[in-house]
């Protein structure tokens, strides 16, 4: 009697999403508990504001211009990473399948450089966390159901959800703007219209597939008529069948 073996395997299913939100923990982990006086992500990880700042966007920085970039990476508290995360968890997977993985990147670094120069050119305070990011996934997500003619109510609970935690929620320090945060959801709405679902993962093949296991499955069971006996007037016919399990 054979024995069924029973394995689990553990895939790295969504490498832009799971890769970002990694990048995410292990930098607030390295700022918080690490390099606790050097101010990682006061340093590297956060884009300063407009000319009304206290510590202005500087335009002869390099190091300024590669935080349009970076902010979203930096997050204020353990609440603020596992808030953003958790939508970007959530939706980042299913996004990341429907569009491809590189098409994504460069929608998350499209949506990180708007919302850098937005809060360096009119917000008077700095720029962190991916919440951005987070709003861009959500209203691409909506895009995606509306595009089959049907708004689920999952989604615009989703939406609510996350707007009245931007908007009514007491963020624990500077750094976090509604603004630049709306922006990221202009930003999903552009890609929405514009960006086409990726073709990568034709049906064709999969159809194929199928039918030739299931010729295969019915000439491993078709039984094989053989050792055909007469005897006198009657006939006896015996079936020999071969199943391999």
């Amino acid at each position: 009697m054979a024995s069924s073996k029973f394995k689990i395997r553990i895939s790295y299913n969504s490498p832009v999403i799971l890769t970002f939100c990694i990048i995410c923990v292990l930098v607030f982990v390295l700022d918080k508990y690490v390099f606790v006086k050097l101010n990682l992500i006061n340093s590297f990880f956060m884009v300063p504001g407009s000319a009304k700042c206290p510590v202005p966007f500087n335009f002869k920085s390099v190091l300024d211009y590669v935080k349009l970039f970076t902010h979203v990476l930096g997050h204020v508290s353990w609440g603020h990473v596992m808030g953003n995360l958790s939508f970007i968890l959530l939706l980042g997977p299913l996004l990341e399948e429907r569009y491809g993985s590189p098409m994504l990147a460069l929608m998350m670094t499209v949506t990180a450089l708007v919302t850098g120069v937005l809060n360096a050119c009119i917000i008077p305070s700095p720029l962190l966390g991916s919440s951005g990011i987070a709003f861009m996934l959500i209203i691409l997500a909506s895009f995606t159901a509306i595009s089959k003619n049907e708004i689920p109510l999952s989604f615009i609970f989703v939406f609510i959800l996350f707007f009245c935690s931007e908007l009514f929620i007491k963020k624990e320090s500077a750094g976090v703007s509604v603004l630049a945060h709306i922006a990221g959801g202009l930003c999903g709405s552009m890609f929405g219209f514009l960006v086409a679902p990726s073709k990568t993962r034709a049906r064709s093949p999969k159809k194929e597939k199928t039918v030739a296991e299931e010729d295969e499955y019915a000439s491993n069971y078709r039984p094989a008529k053989n050792n055909r006996r007469t005897q006198g007037s009657d006939s006896e016919e015996t079936i020999i069948g071969t199943i391999e399990l």
